[in-house]
């Protein structure tokens, strides 16, 4: 029996307790006019596209929005008693802000499934036909709860924005409305776990509108659909303008499957069916040749790259100095894959991953890193506002703690050295976070769900799960 996991009422006052940062002036329970003030530093890209570090910058927030950006003594004259709810970013060492994460691939249903490849570690397909067989039993409850196990620990590491591929949608709508996570949610078409569904399916989804999510398309690979069925994707991008997501190149197998299906290589092939473009975001695309990459190029279709899992699962090598040689690096997301392919859901260590696996033969900086997990990410996930801090984007932040080994020491003549910092330390937890202007965590406690029941749950069924799939 599932427990319930959401907190009921208002969660901020308890968690604005001992040593809070929070004044809350009026509005307790959603405040709307919300004043971040002083933080030492704010990491973003600004309006010429470059990456800096803001020093003493307060920041307005109105509705979720981003109204207004201050040097902290200009904040000083403002009228405090307009404002809803005041942080103070400057006390016991300050407050670090960046743009929330951006997410631009996982599976949050199969957080259920954590430790599943570990069962027999050198027999790769044993592990993954194991995990198939629980994932299986899962009902649509242990899909939600796997979900908010997920969301919630990609929040912890700063994610405001999540892609999600999946074979079910309500699952995943629930969860992110509970653990109030912004989220593309695109139910596959065609799928081999969901073996029901169906491109009609999807359109009814994505007719009904009126979600928390964003509806999108997905299918598993591109030998997986025919050409009817991608004529009939195709027509709902144009239709709806919702985006298509797929893996797609991710291994040579699929390569030789999408050759053997469609008679051509998966680029070509999606060339073909009419689907490439800015609405079609494709993971993983690890074996690409030159021209197909131009392709991309040509036709700004967005990739995400996801270094930890393709080496977990020995997917090969992916080939951003060819995209950077091509100038189709602007092309390129993180994602974190789920947990059966990543140890922890975070962008942080995913992009220490992707600079240590290619720096035999390029040098990915830090600054183009943070664009690909912030702003970058954002645009290839088709958000206008959403990735920086910046008058009229959303109110999309992360909340770090300054005097934190994460951080300390920095060269204060350069403070970008805080960007090195925070990705080559890695995992790190956030101490606050706002996703469209609510604080989510405050004080490093989720203010909608219940973590501790949450885990209790997760572990019971997990185990129970085990128990049906044998």
């Amino acid at each position: 029996m599932i427990k319930s996991i959401i907190l009921k009422g208002s969660a901020y006052e308890p968690r604005r307790k001992n040593r809070s940062r929070y004044s809350v002036l009026r509005n307790e329970k959603q405040p709307k006019k919300i004043l971040i003030h002083g933080s030492p530093y704010t990491l973003t890209e600004n309006n010429h596209g470059d990456i800096e570090a803001v020093q003493g910058q307060s920041i307005v927030i109105e509705d979720g929005v981003i109204t207004g950006l201050f040097p902290k003594e200009e904040a000083r004259k403002l009228n405090f008693d307009e404002f809803d709810l005041i942080y103070d970013a400057e006390q016991r060492g300050g407050i670090v802000i960046t743009p929330g994460f951006v997410n631009a691939h996982a599976h949050p249903p199969m957080y259920m499934l954590r430790g599943t490849l570990v069962d027999r570690e050198a027999d790769l397909s044993h592990s993954l036909a194991g995990m198939a067989a629980i994932e299986g039993k899962m009902t649509d409850e242990e899909f939600y709860l796997g979900a908010v196990g997920d969301l919630t620990e990609q929040q912890r590491a700063g994610i405001t924005t999540a892609l999600s591929h999946y074979g079910v949608f309500d699952p995943i709508e629930r969860a992110a409305k509970d653990a109030q996570m912004r989220v593309i949610n695109a139910v596959s078409a065609v799928s081999n776990s969901h073996p029901e569904n169906t491109p009609e399916f999807v359109e009814r989804i994505v007719k009904q509108g009126g979600y928390f999510t964003e509806p999108a398309i997905a299918i598993h690979y591109p030998h997986k659909a025919d050409a009817v069925v991608f004529a009939k994707l195709r027509k709902m991008m144009d239709e709806y303008g919702v985006r298509f997501t797929m893996h797609t190149s991710e291994n040579q197998q699929s390569v030789d499957d999408c050759m053997r299906v469609h008679g051509k290589r998966p680029i070509y092939a999606l060339k073909a069916f009419g689907v490439l473009g800015p609405q079609l975001i494709l993971s993983h695309a690890v074996h690409l040749d030159r021209e197909e990459i131009e392709l991309l190029r040509d036709t700004k279709t967005a990739v995400v790259h996801l270094p930890t899992s393709n080496l977990l699962h020995r997917s090969g090598h992916f080939k951003y100095p060819l995209f950077v040689e091509l100038g189709a690096e602007q092309q390129i997301a993180l994602g974190t894959d789920s947990v059966v392919s990543k140890n922890r859901l975070d962008m942080l260590t995913e992009a220490l991953q992707m600079k240590t696996l290619h720096q035999e033969t390029f040098e990915v900086s830090y600054a183009n890193l943070f664009k690909m997990m912030t702003s970058q990410g954002a645009r290839l996930l088709g958000y206008a506002d959403v990735g920086r801090v910046a008058v009229g984007f959303k109110a999309d932040l992360a909340f770090w703690k300054l005097k934190d080994r994460g951080f300390l020491p920095f060269d204060r003549k350069d403070p970008s050295t805080l960007i090195a910092n925070m990705i080559t330390h890695g995992g790190r937890n956030i101490r606050d976070l706002m996703v469209g202007g609510k604080f989510v965590i405050s004080n490093r406690m989720h203010n909608y769900i219940d973590e501790s029941s949450l885990l209790e749950n997760i572990q019971e069924v997990h185990e129970d799960l085990r128990k049906r799939a044998t």
